[in-house]
């Protein structure tokens, strides 16, 4: 007989009140204190501290650390430029690590610098509306979005590549694919020649003769390369990098519809080799370009180079084979 039975059909029969006291007793505390274990409900938050938590990885101590910006970092959008305002001045680095050094004119270096906006406002979208989800950044960078859906993942790392170059008049270097494979390239836009669409085929008009090099022709051909280029067309012209060998500037893709690219804005190191390295994204709908979050210590924005398996990141996940750079 089970026992829970048992103590039901004593109550039933049994005259307790010509029990000695000390059986009484006995009988008293069993009921009290026995569990049928065929109905049992365990709830973990009643257990305590007599369950062991789920190890997961700790965030580093961040610190400031002094740095050395290259002379003449140029960022056009962005007329009062203010250094404090820059990534490198405002995020913080994990406690024992350095910023790697970069070359003064590099691509690298000037992302390092990119100006951030103050505090950590929303992220908006191109209609000026807040992005539905804010979960996702750290911080977000202080340049324009544009009015249209355009400048969404891949769209703000070339933009971002294309910048660079501009702010050093290297017109020869700012091209891209469309997603035909069609070549367009900047030093090409501002003589004149630009594509149009023609049944359903990428022709170029002849050059004019004229040269317009201006920032505002600029932004017109970022607007032509966004609508018709993204990840499928940008990871074809990409060469793929090995985790160990990580830079600044490189960028997990993949390329699809949809398809996904972020980008490495900058990396430290410590004494034994380790790096950690910093994230940017824009997502869909086109939004403002910001420094990602890492979800497994959302203080700490940094990620461990040598993690396994996927990457996560807040909207999207990579692998290690994802990792690409810039011909």
């Amino acid at each position: 007989m089970a026992a829970h039975n048992y103590m039901q059909v004593k109550k039933r029969n049994m005259n307790f009140r010509s029990l000695p006291v000390h059986l009484l007793l006995c009988l008293l505390w069993t009921a009290c204190n026995y569990t049928d274990q065929s109905n049992a409900i365990v709830h973990t938050k009643d257990l305590g501290s007599q369950i062991e938590p789920v190890s997961k990885p700790q965030p580093e101590q961040l610190s400031k650390e002094k740095t050395n910006p290259p002379e003449n970092l140029k960022y056009t959008w962005k007329k009062d430029y203010d250094l404090e305002q820059s990534l490198a001045n405002q995020i913080p680095i994990p406690t024992g690590f350095n910023r790697i050094k970069q070359k003064e004119d590099s691509f690298g270096a000037w992302l390092r610098y990119l100006p951030l906006k103050n505090g950590k406002p929303n992220v908006k979208l191109f209609n000026g509306e807040e992005k539905a989800y804010q979960g996702a950044h750290f911080a977000v960078v202080d340049m324009d979005v544009g009015k249209r859906d355009l400048q969404q993942c891949a769209d703000a790392i070339m933009r971002v590549k294309a910048e660079y170059h501009f702010s050093k008049n290297e017109y020869d270097q700012i091209h891209f694919n469309f997603t035909s494979g069609d070549r367009v390239a900047f030093d090409d836009w501002m003589k004149g020649r630009k594509p149009s669409i023609k049944n359903k085929k990428v022709v170029f008009s002849n050059p004019s003769g004229a040269v317009d090099a201006s920032y505002a022709n600029f932004k017109k051909y970022l607007v032509m390369v966004f609508s018709y280029a993204g990840t499928a067309s940008l990871s074809k012209e990409l060469q793929p990098i090995k985790l160990s060998s990580m830079q600044i500037g490189d960028l997990f893709i993949k390329g699809g519809f949809p398809g996904h690219a972020i980008l490495v804005v900058d990396m430290v190191e410590n004494k034994k080799g380790e790096k950690r390295f910093l994230l940017a994204q824009s997502y869909m709908p086109a939004q403002e370009f910001h420094i990602l979050k890492n979800p497994e210590h959302p203080n700490d924005p940094w990620y461990d180079l040598n993690f396994s398996g996927d990457l996560n990141t807040p909207e999207w996940s990579f692998t290690s084979n994802d990792l690409m750079r810039f011909p």
